[in-house]
């Protein structure tokens, strides 16, 4: 099958294309059929020789079957010939198998944070209770023994 399709030139954080007519499966800067463009990225949107196109040349390849790609589809677009559209892949945004996974795993380990936080919020309640009931036990427990430790005394005094 025959692609109207980008291949890369120019230097490290450069890029330079060229718009070839190539086999489908031939590598992407590798052996071509015919060059039919250009396409500088570099260049401003609005100049004109950002991309150039050879339109006569680009449509004998059209009626001979060649398919361009979603990018070259947009450039030929933009000149007038041919449709492109945008596609729609709803589930390109979906989170894979590994990322769902992880996420089930942190809100597990998120409810059991927050479970073990509540059992330690009674827990810190029950034992603030029971120091209370202690200590509300305490200061009785001194106001009944008191008397039984003074008898000791007064018994050692009439000695």
């Amino acid at each position: 099958m025959l692609k109207i399709r980008l291949a890369r030139g120019g230097a490290k954080k450069r890029p330079y294309y060229s718009i070839v007519i190539a086999d489908s499966h031939s590598p992407r800067d590798g052996r071509f059929i015919e060059k039919v463009g250009t396409y500088n990225p570099l260049l401003k949107k609005d100049d004109p020789a950002r991309v150039t196109l050879k339109l006569e040349s680009i449509q004998e390849w059209l009626k001979k079957g060649a398919q361009p790609t979603d990018r070259v589809a947009r450039f030929l677009a933009a000149q007038g010939v041919g449709a492109w559209t945008a596609g729609n892949n709803p589930k390109k945004a979906e989170p894979g198998k590994k990322a769902k996974e992880r996420t089930a795993e942190r809100a597990q380990r998120e409810e059991e944070r927050a479970a073990a936080e509540a059992q330690a919020k009674e827990d810190a309640k029950a034992a603030a209770e029971a120091a209370a009931a202690a200590a509300a036990e305490a200061a009785a427990a001194p106001a009944e023994e008191a008397p039984a430790a003074e008898a000791p005394a007064e018994e050692a005094s009439e000695g």
